[in-house]
């Protein structure tokens, strides 16, 4: 409080100090005689002017140490107001006054000059004392010259107490080089980062490029290990959501990172538009796509969320997640599972949803072979509950989440998912004219809970080896958030009865993503192995069956598969006999069933 008042004080001097100059410069012999009455009545209604200025405006409130321009534009307004109302008084009161016109206008600009100088100077004092503490903190060379990386070299130089002091920048747009940004030199291409590097002393590197491609950032991170290096990088575009960039987001370079694709653009207007003010259904909440799905629909302002999926500790997880994060989102908890068609009837009747998304399945190849009643009973027989309900309720619009491992498949998880495909593409022949029923297809996401990722950082901390199972499997990866958005945009297209396939970029062989990992990691003397290929696993996943085409759809990462018409009547009869056979835990009776199904032809493995 005692420096506002210093800082209310010392402003109200420096503007009467103004005014006195004001009327000197006009009217030497006035004040060479001593100042009269008139001009004292003048300074002191001036000042009492500025005073109702300054508190309007808050100028005492300013933290002069960190002034910047949205500041100083406060302190002319303050100022250009003052002077007009002084112009005003001056015409009133011209009779006592003795004013001269140019008075209160030159009194305004040396105000300004006089009130936003102090300010200056106590800017670049602090910055001086700034800059004598920050040499012992780490010398950051930033990658990445465009509006990102002056703004995060901006904040570090605000914020001297994260101790990272920016020393430049380094750019392959040769328009940047040899130029100076906020102050810091542009050194050169990033290919020099080792060379820049030792020259400058540099101690991190810092990706400042939030639309960076994996590819990029993999070099960038090479090139640093190269120099001996730690490198760090802030969230890419979909991360940061206000659009601005602080300390606080920097971050170490993982995995995602290094897979990264170019940002995804989406019709968020297409989204709001089903999302809206609707209630939305997740099956599988807990998971990780269907965790996903709920964070992404809460941003869209639904009706009401329901969170639905039957283990507790993980729907519990996401219920106070959302809680803290979107507290104006109306939702509701509801443990059960897909397969009782009791409890998901009750939750259709009391709730009354309007969009489902139905990511509730099991997914993991190997324990699916072991286990194909669960993958039947989970899998196909929960989707054909939630497909029923659905269409007996007149919801609005079904999204099923579906897999690469439904296209031609040779493992019971697989063949599962393409049979949950056919049930939706069935129940879509039957919708009505207002319900859209569709599944959307993709790879393996990053990170999700048993994937290949979490498995091998559960290796390194047990000192390895890392075990994949051959060297030439390779995938398709997506990001979590990645998949769960364009599954938005997917459901937005709502064409009834297509299967929408999404663009999965170029397939990543799982031996490169073991070393990458182990080099993210910093472990050392951590060795790949190879396990064999396991039962139902497949070296090339595919995205399309030998029979599907594909049509473009208005999004250029969204495509639409051709599929052959199902018929709903005959395949309630064929899941009559299938989910018998699943109950009775006949597993070749199972096999057998899938075997027939399915239409595609590569199916020796599940006989």
């Amino acid at each position: 409080m005692n420096m506002t008042l210093n800082k209310f004080l010392l402003d109200l001097a420096l503007w009467a100090a103004a005014a006195l100059l004001a009327y000197a410069f006009r009217k030497p012999s006035l004040v060479e005689l001593g100042v009269p009455l008139n001009v004292l009545g003048y300074i002191g209604l001036s000042v009492a002017v500025m005073a109702v200025m300054a508190w309007r405006y808050h100028l005492p409130r300013q933290t002069w140490q960190r002034v910047g321009v949205p500041d100083l534009m406060a302190l002319a307004r303050a100022v250009a107001l003052s002077t007009l109302l002084m112009f005003a008084l001056g015409f009133i009161f011209r009779g006592w006054l003795d004013l001269p016109r140019s008075v209160p206008l030159l009194a305004g600009v040396l105000g300004f000059l006089l009130m936003g100088g102090v300010r200056v100077l106590a800017r670049l004092l602090a910055e001086k004392v700034r800059s004598r503490d920050a040499a012992t903190h780490k010398r950051v060379l930033i990658v990445g010259a465009g509006d990102a990386g002056a703004l995060i070299a901006r904040e570090m130089q605000r914020h001297p107490e994260a101790g990272l002091r920016p020393i430049g920048f380094l750019d392959d747009d040769p328009g940047k080089w040899r130029q100076w940004v906020i102050g810091l030199p542009v050194f050169g291409q990033v290919s020099e980062l080792p060379t820049i590097a030792a020259r400058e002393d540099v101690d991190e590197v810092l990706i400042a490029i939030p639309s960076a491609t994996g590819e990029f950032i993999r070099r960038v991170v090479d090139l640093s290990r190269e120099a001996g290096l730690r490198y760090r990088i802030i969230p890419g575009v979909f991360e940061i959501l206000s659009g601005d960039v602080n300390i606080s987001q920097i971050r170490d370079v993982n995995l995602e990172d290094l897979l990264r694709r170019p940002p995804v653009h989406l019709n968020t207007a297409e989204i709001a538009g089903y999302l809206k003010g609707r209630v939305i259904l997740v099956t599988g909440a807990g998971g990780s796509i269907g965790s996903e799905l709920v964070r992404q629909i809460s941003q869209y302002q639904p009706a009401t969320l329901l969170l639905f999926g039957r283990g507790e500790n993980s729907i519990f997880g996401i219920q106070q997640e959302l809680a803290r994060t979107r507290p104006e989102i109306k939702q509701v908890s509801l443990i059960g599972d897909v397969r009782d068609e009791a409890r998901l009837r009750y939750v259709f009747e009391t709730y009354r949803p309007e969009v489902v998304f139905h990511a509730a399945a099991h997914k993991h190849v190997p324990l699916m072979e072991q286990a194909p009643s669960e993958a039947i009973l989970n899998n196909v027989i929960g989707t054909r509950n939630v497909v029923k309900l659905c269409l007996e309720y007149g919801i609005g619009r079904l999204v099923n989440v579906s897999t690469d491992k439904a296209v031609n498949p040779t493992s019971v998880m697989g063949a599962s998912k393409r049979l949950a495909e056919m049930i939706v593409s069935a129940g879509a022949a039957q919708a009505r004219e207002t319900q859209a029923f569709v599944s959307v297809r993709f790879g393996n996401v990053l990170g999700s809970r048993g994937s290949v990722v979490p498995t091998f950082m559960a290796q390194i901390r047990a000192g390895g080896p890392i075990t994949v199972t051959h060297p030439e499997m390779v995938r398709y990866f997506m990001t979590i958030p990645e998949a769960a958005r364009l599954v938005l945009q997917a459901a937005g297209l709502a064409e009834n009865g297509k299967v929408y396939v999404l663009n999965m970029g170029d397939p990543v062989k799982i031996a490169d993503l073991a070393h990458d990992v182990i080099r993210l990691s910093g472990a050392q003397n951590i060795d790949v192995v190879y396990s064999g290929v396991r039962p139902g696993e497949k070296l090339y996943e595919e995205l399309l069956t030998s029979s599907e085409g594909v049509d473009a759809t208005s999004h250029s990462e969204i495509f639409s598969a051709k599929l052959a018409q199902v018929d709903p009547q005959t395949i309630e009869r064929e899941l009559d006999i299938l989910r018998s056979h699943a109950q009775n835990n006949d597993m070749d009776g199972v096999r057998r069933d899938l075997a027939r199904l399915i239409p595609e032809n590569k199916f020796g493995q599940l006989r």
